[in-house]
């Protein structure tokens, strides 16, 4: 709808005038959400909203009957899929689906093209499952449920990366070394491959103490335009990257400009 920010969806069952169980009220930003049910009778409703109003609520009815397991697709939670962690454990989680005993956990790194070399090949009758990581790299990981005579379709193979590897340092290049420059200074530096964002200082002349509490400043670009001061200061600055999975990378030298 126009001028929506959000919408809001509700899901009770069986009905809003007979509620016997809330099984969801949520803000979603997109027209879909996939979400697992037990057989039984539900209603929903759905309206947007913005930061001063909201529109009237739409409500349906719907009915979910019994299914066999193996026409069933696990609906998994965590990781999110492309997720980079620098986190030595990785938590693993999924909605409950009717009809399971047991949940098998598969981890690979050679996105399951061998099944008698899997990394890890567990069951489980929990919603989530914990791993410590050993190595860095890439890492490919599926679920299914079972129960004594089927088992459900896998859910869609997802990967995540762990990586506890900080990027190469930040090399100054505008202005160089001690140079005099005019307000505003534009304060330039080439960063790694691997850079996500950089953290940016601005000291005062002795090195030590931050020009204000602006800084550090984190960007994702490689620059940052600096319009403080008064001519004749002298300022110290240095930057440092910081990759997707959050791991920090070594300070730059420290590089010094007088304000013209």
């Amino acid at each position: 709808m126009p001028d929506a920010i959000f919408y809001r969806l509700e899901v009770v069952a069986p009905k809003f005038d007979s509620i016997s169980k809330l099984v969801l009220d949520t803000l979603i930003t997109g027209n879909k959400f996939v979400y697992t049910l037990d057989p039984g009778k539900y209603e929903w409703r759905v309206r947007a909203e913005n930061g001063s109003s909201a529109s009237a609520f739409t409500t349906r009815a719907f009915t979910i009957y019994p299914s066999s397991l193996t026409d069933q697709i696990l609906q998994v939670s965590k990781p999110t899929n492309g997720l980079y962690s620098n986190h030595a454990e990785v938590q693993y989680e999924w909605l409950k689906l009717f009809g399971a005993t047991q949940y098998r956990l598969q981890v690979d790194k050679n996105n399951f093209l061998d099944e008698t070399k899997l990394l890890l090949n567990v069951t489980t009758d929990n919603l989530s499952f914990f791993q410590p990581l050993v190595t860095e790299g890439t890492f490919q990981y599926r679920i299914r449920a079972e129960n004594a005579t089927q088992n459900s379709k896998w859910s869609p193979v997802r990967n995540f990366i762990y990586d506890t590897t900080g990027p190469e340092k930040v090399t100054l290049s505008a202005p160089v070394n001690k140079q005099v420059v005019s307000r505003p200074a534009k304060l330039v530096w080439n960063g790694p491959a691997d850079a996500d964002r950089y953290q940016v200082y601005v000291y005062k002349s002795d090195s030590l103490t931050v020009y204000n509490t602006a800084y550090p400043q984190l960007l994702t670009g490689t620059e940052l335009s600096f319009n403080a001061g008064e001519s004749g200061e002298s300022l110290v600055w240095r930057v440092r990257a910081i990759d997707k999975a959050g791991n920090f990378g070594g300070y730059s030298a420290y590089y010094s400009f007088t304000l013209r």
